[in-house]
């Protein structure tokens, strides 16, 4: 199915909707605790309930919208569905909170597959969206490769050493804001390899 465009408005809302609202339920239910079945569960148990079928919600919207999931996008929604169902099921938060430490190993093992390989695994996990040479292609993939094993290595001192909290908001804005900074700090990659001026330059 070809990838249809919708505003970038609603894109945006879509994907990062879930994880704002995950973080204002959590600091409005953070310090309750919630009886269900006989069972006791604190408020942070309680909105990973609640945020796997609201994410699994935009994740299907953007898909009938665009007619397009990434690969990425993909990962993420079924290791959200397992984490977090494993924290709800045994009523233990770690599991979820183990969560980015596991799919920042897997993409930076993946990545470093393809580069074992000669290739560039990067390429194809972005659709193919920045026009870069193989060898741009090859050294981004190698800074993201380590880029993404140090945020594993980061989310679990976090939150192996600090409290819930802290770690609620290093995953909702210290995570996304390193991602944004990685890719901002690549701009000479960019402009040295890509394919789009050269082209230019003939």
């Amino acid at each position: 199915m070809a990838e249809k465009k919708i505003n970038g408005a609603l894109k945006t809302a879509l994907e990062l909707g879930p994880i704002a609202a995950f973080f204002v339920a959590y600091l409005w239910l953070k310090d309750e605790v919630f009886i269900i079945g006989g069972t006791e569960y604190d408020g942070f148990v309680v909105v990973t309930a609640g945020f796997i079928p609201v994410f699994l919600a935009s994740i299907a919207a953007l898909w009938w919208l665009t007619g397009h999931l990434s690969r990425m996008q993909v990962v993420t929604a079924v290791l959200i569905v397992v984490f977090g169902g494993l924290s709800v099921w045994f009523n233990d938060p770690r599991f979820f909170k183990m969560k980015p430490t596991i799919i920042y190993l897997l993409f930076g093992g993946v990545l470093g597959a393809g580069l074992l390989r000669g290739q560039s695994y990067l390429q194809s996990l972005m659709d193919g969206l920045m026009p870069l040479t193989h060898e741009g292609w090859m050294i981004l993939t190698r800074r993201l490769m380590i880029f993404f094993f140090g945020l594993a290595i980061l989310n679990e001192v976090i939150w192996r050493s600090m409290t819930e909290e802290t770690w609620v908001y290093f995953k909702t804005f210290g995570l996304t804001a390193a991602i944004f900074l990685f890719f901002i700090t690549q701009g000479k990659v960019f402009s040295a390899h890509s394919t789009e001026e050269k082209k230019e330059g003939d």
